[in-house]
């Protein structure tokens, strides 16, 4: 089999669910093994955008929410959705000003990635931010958001200890901090 070929056959689907942020579809399949069975796939109609905001004294500016579908309070780094076909970068600068009114001069796109690719098809875009200047935030009616800056050392702690366990955070914490440890050892 090449890396290319699809060992998947789709005999049918129907769609069971849709609102503006998610359509759910179920598909009757041949799995690769020659069985039948179903599937279910939750498609986005936003790609994930997520800026990782640093100062000039290397912090992080961390979003604090308490986020309904996991019950329960969240550390992440500022995030939003972005509706595909539009810029990714334009939604990041938009979600992280609305969120903590900070406004960057400098912009890179630091990862890309599918969040849950076992059920859905959601892709994930992180930027790192730099260059900060504060302004008024302005958050959505949904979202009761504390802002907090902290060393990355210890964001990078927050992810070690669980206590940031947001995907797009994750990785985006991690991947920085993987990149000053680089740096750092350099020779």
């Amino acid at each position: 089999m090449q890396e290319a070929d699809n060992p998947w056959s789709v005999i049918g689907s129907r769609e069971v669910y849709e609102n503006q942020w998610i359509s759910l579809t179920e598909y009757d399949v041949i799995n690769p093994a020659g069985g039948k069975g179903i599937y279910g796939k939750v498609h986005f109609r936003n790609v994930a955008v997520a800026v990782l905001a640093v100062d000039e004294q290397d912090r992080v500016c961390l979003v604090g929410q308490y986020r309904f579908t996991l019950d329960r309070y969240s550390w992440e780094i500022p995030e939003g959705g972005c509706p595909i076909g539009t810029d990714p970068l334009e939604a990041a600068k938009r979600e992280l000003k609305e969120e903590t009114g900070l406004v960057a001069s400098e912009w890179t796109r630091l990862q890309e990635m599918h969040l849950s690719n076992s059920v859905s098809d959601e892709l994930g875009i992180i930027y790192l931010a730099k260059g900060l200047a504060q302004h008024e935030a302005q958050p959505e009616e949904t979202e009761q958001i504390v802002v907090r800056h902290v060393p990355l050392r210890e964001a990078y702690r927050m992810v070690t200890e669980n206590i940031i366990t947001d995907s797009l955070s994750v990785a985006g914490i991690q991947q920085l901090w993987i990149r000053k440890l680089e740096k750092e050892t350099a020779i």
